[in-house]
């Protein structure tokens, strides 16, 4: 494993990184308290020292089996969290429908207080401003009191995950040039190429440690799907989802020249492209199993992607990979 420094921070972290929302809610199928676990301290094993979960995962569970897995390492691991979403107050969700954001003061200090019990540590690494809105962004309240629990040592550092999905160029850029943000964390894949390509200029000039998820463009660089992958009937977007699954397999026919001039697996190369991002530090893939943890641990020592090869991916983004664009994104 080789390990980057995140940005202008003090904090190196490894070159792939572990998000624990797979461990920590069963949005990717349900993983058993002890399967995950597992997961967990093979990936420690296996050189990877930056864990990646949010308070709201699992309402909370995606912090606590951390500090199950990985107690005795904490002091050898970088942990990243996040804030923001109030489901103290708002239990009940319907589906993934965004839950409620709280910025005051007095929740961002209570919310922290909970990551911290739950996490089973005096002091957060990483603090994450989760999926935030230009309003947050712009509060200065916000800012003060994450001034102020760094000042208290209780977190390290502070940075922003943007999301939920594709997009949100704006409070992005806002927080690398309104907040100088030491960390940003967003999503970049071969197939997923914008607005990350937009950010890289300006978090090289300002110095933002990037972090970026979604390696494998929700399963389609990985082996999850191929062409003979068929959606329940049952689920109302399933046409939509089908579709969808046509173009971007189609997409990936346009990348054979990589696998036939590189020695690694497709997973591999999906996670070197996303390290090949200016500034980028760590990525963040999804980790269900063994034998998926022992292929994407191992990309640090792959080989890089050619200069050329890089530029053709861009050139290929910029074409839609020669397909025609409609059904191209995941509903």
């Amino acid at each position: 494993m080789k390990y980057r420094q995140l940005g202008k921070t003090d904090l190196n972290v490894s070159e792939v990184g572990f998000g624990a929302w797979t461990v920590g809610t069963s949005w990717w199928g349900k993983i058993e308290e002890a399967q995950g676990i597992n997961l967990l301290r093979q990936a420690f094993d296996l050189g990877i020292n930056f864990f990646d979960t949010g308070d709201t995962y699992g309402e909370g569970y995606g912090e606590e089996i951390l500090a199950k897995g990985l107690k005795q390492q904490r002091h050898d691991i970088v942990i990243g969290t996040k804030f923001g979403y109030d489901f103290y107050t708002h239990v009940v969700r319907e589906g993934h429908r965004e839950r409620p954001q709280r910025w005051t003061p007095g929740f961002i200090r209570y919310a922290c207080e909970q990551s911290l019990r739950r996490l089973d540590t005096d002091y957060i690494d990483l603090y994450q401003l989760h999926n935030p809105k230009l309003d947050a962004i712009e509060n200065d309240e916000v800012f003060d009191t994450l001034d102020e629990l760094v000042k208290e040592g209780k977190i390290l550092h502070y940075g922003f995950a943007i999301g939920p999905d594709i997009g949100w160029e704006e409070e992005g850029t806002a927080a690398m040039e309104y907040r100088e943000a030491q960390e940003m964390q967003i999503i970049y894949s071969i197939l997923e190429q914008d607005p990350a390509r937009a950010w890289f200029p300006l978090a090289e000039e300002r110095q933002t440690g990037l972090v970026t998820r979604v390696p494998h463009a929700s399963g389609m660089l990985d082996g999850t799907y191929t062409k003979d992958t068929v959606f329940d009937a049952s689920d109302h977007r399933s046409h939509r989802r089908q579709e969808w699954l046509s173009a971007s397999l189609a997409k990936i026919t346009q990348l054979d020249f990589l696998m036939e001039n590189m020695d690694s697996t497709i997973g591999q190369i999906a996670i070197k492209f996303a390290l090949s991002g200016g500034m980028v530090a760590s990525v963040l893939p999804n980790i269900t199993n063994l034998p998926q943890l022992r292929e994407f641990a191992a990309t640090s020592e792959t080989e890089d992607i050619p200069q050329e090869f890089l530029e053709r991916l861009s050139e290929l983004y910029d074409e839609n990979f020669l397909v025609e664009a409609e059904a191209t994104s995941l509903p």
